[in-house]
């Protein structure tokens, strides 16, 4: 059986860019992960499956630490999300940067991750 562990929408104030600028003042940032994971039981106890409030933690503490590059921050989460359950099977990553330092820009930018372990 495969399972979807959803956690979406997350909204984070971080300082995560290229420009100088951006790592000091910082932005408003969401994301959002859907891990899939595979269980061969009726699922009835938190040890058979993905608890999302350590998944929240990963997220929470790499959203702490700047990084440049959101396909980089994304990968990090991804492989740390992996190491805490040989069960999961796909990550996908969505990060947006709700208000990028783009000239007369009206929306947000952001980045996908997709990985099959």
């Amino acid at each position: 059986m495969m399972f979807t562990i959803h956690l979406h929408n997350l909204k984070f104030f971080a300082r995560h860019g290229l420009h100088e600028e951006e790592t000091i003042t910082g932005g408003q940032f969401e994301l959002s992960v859907d891990i899939d994971f595979e269980s061969d039981d009726v699922i009835r106890k938190m040890e058979q499956t993905i608890n999302y409030v350590t998944v929240y933690q990963v997220i929470s503490k790499h959203m702490l630490k700047p990084e440049p590059m959101l396909e980089t921050l994304a990968q990090q989460i991804a492989e740390e999300i992996h190491s805490l359950d040989t069960r999961i099977r796909k990550i996908n990553i969505r990060i947006n940067k709700m208000h990028p330092p783009i000239s007369s820009f009206n929306g947000q930018v952001g980045v996908t991750f997709y990985k099959e372990f």
